[in-house]
């Protein structure tokens, strides 16, 4: 099978590669194109992958391509993780929203919509080069903010497009420890959108432990949700959140926090990963052992002013397991090619799963993945405060859309306006005028 990988130059290319290297199952993928935009990035990339699969028998090949169609044609699966804008653009994001005084994190709020934007033209673009080009492979998105991106390609690929995700991955692993239970056995009640989810129960042959967590403050205490929310409020809400929801449940501790940093995340993610492609392109040493380094950094610093607003402390060594988004990508693949069906947490059109949503929205809930793909399974209602917050995320993700598809500067401050997050439309409009300074890839809103 082909894998074309688009935003092959990417950092977290070698983690997929590193999954693909360990599947020895019939249909398994044998090649795989890297396309990008940028070819230093592939080629520092190309030469890790190099070094991962020296002296390993039957290792995929891989190619490098900067031309997209060369990339899709006789793809059977298409892993999305493009970055438009490249970290520089997140850089800014972040930036000037805190300008602003309002957040700026990369899928929330602000810095979100202003990602959105520019991504969303982008990948509809790459959705109907499929179409024509390779309409029968199936497209894994990562490429953020993933559900909006998904939904945005949906609309020209259908079901054909399914969205992923490490975090509800590993919450769920992370609280299967803290019952210590085997997170491979465990059935998890996870349902919202992507980066905006809840986990409402973790079933161990057939019963509920969620509710046994919730009562022992010492295992809330032994993994990162736990540390990041307290006990005490996680028992109000009588789920695990995403962590995600620390932006919101929290904005003004993430906020101070973020305005205390010597730079923002992406400033720091810009810095590093810039460091690492000089360091490879210079070719000193090992590019992989540069790679692991630097992922190592990375991930310890995950979330760290979100964990200093709240006290949490340090990254535990459980809560750094590698085998995220790139093991459910494995198994999305596995599942629909050789039809080994799969119960997987994963963004596909809501269909009547979350009544709370249209058929055509794209939610992040369990689904049941076979060879036609996946299925997404109905769901109980949300309580009426995560309704509320999941509606008005939706509402917010449809303006973005309509922007994009019209290039209408009204609906583009309205997305702003609207997110619970951006407390004016006043700051709203100020936002899109900084972020269309900031981005060219914002020019089409005109209108």
């Amino acid at each position: 099978m082909k894998l074309a990988i688009l935003g092959g130059g990417g950092f977290r290319v070698p983690l997929v590669y590193g999954a693909l290297l360990g599947d020895r199952g019939a249909g398994r993928v044998t090649r795989v194109v890297l396309y990008d935009v940028d070819a230093g990035r592939l080629s520092a990339i190309a030469r890790v992958l190099a070094e991962q699969a020296a002296g390993v028998g039957g290792a995929p090949e891989v190619t490098v391509t900067t031309d997209l169609d060369d990339a899709l044609r006789g793809a059977d699966f298409v892993f999305s993780a493009i970055r438009v804008g490249g970290l520089e653009g997140r850089a800014a994001d972040e930036r000037i929203a805190l300008e602003e005084g309002v957040l700026g994190q990369e899928t929330v709020g602000a810095g979100g919509i202003a990602y959105g934007l520019r991504t969303v033209p982008v990948a509809v673009g790459i959705a109907r080069r499929m179409a024509a080009v390779a309409p029968d492979a199936w497209v894994i998105n990562f490429t953020n903010p993933a559900g909006l991106v998904t939904e945005a390609m949906s609309h020209h690929l259908g079901d054909r497009v399914i969205g992923i995700c490490d975090s509800p991955v590993g919450l769920g692993r992370r609280v299967a420890r803290a019952l210590g239970a085997d997170p491979e056995e465990a059935g998890i009640d996870y349902v919202g959108l992507n980066h905006l989810g809840w986990l409402r129960g973790l079933y161990v042959g057939g019963r509920d432990q969620l509710p046994r967590l919730l009562a022992d403050s010492a295992a809330l205490g032994s993994f990162e949700e736990g540390r990041l929310f307290g006990a005490d409020w996680l028992r109000s809400l009588g789920a695990i959140p995403n962590e995600y929801l620390h932006y919101y449940y929290y904005n003004r501790e993430a906020m101070a926090a973020e305005r205390e940093a010597k730079q923002t995340r992406g400033a720091f993610l810009r810095d590093q990963q810039t460091g690492f492609y000089e360091a490879v392109a210079r070719g000193v040493g090992s590019a992989l052992e540069a790679w692991e380094r630097t992922r190592a950094e990375r991930e310890a610093t995950y979330m760290a002013e979100n964990r200093e607003a709240a006290g949490a402390g340090e990254r535990a060594e459980s809560d750094l397991e590698p085998g995220g988004y790139e093991r459910v990508a494995l198994a999305l693949m596995r599942a629909i090619a050789r039809d080994e069906r799969a119960t997987l947490i994963l963004n596909v059109r809501n269909r009547t799963a979350l009544s709370a949503l249209d058929a055509d929205a794209v939610v992040e809930v369990p689904c049941l993945v076979d060879a036609n793909g996946a299925h997404p399974v109905a769901v109980t209602p949300l309580a009426g405060h995560a309704a509320g917050l999941v509606c008005a995320v939706k509402a917010v993700e449809r303006e973005i859309l309509a922007a994009a598809d019209s290039g209408s500067r009204e609906a583009a401050v309205k997305a702003f306006a609207l997110h619970p997050l951006v407390d004016s439309v006043g700051v709203a409009r100020r936002l899109l005028t900084a972020y269309a300074g900031a981005h060219p890839g914002l020019a089409y809103l005109r209108r």
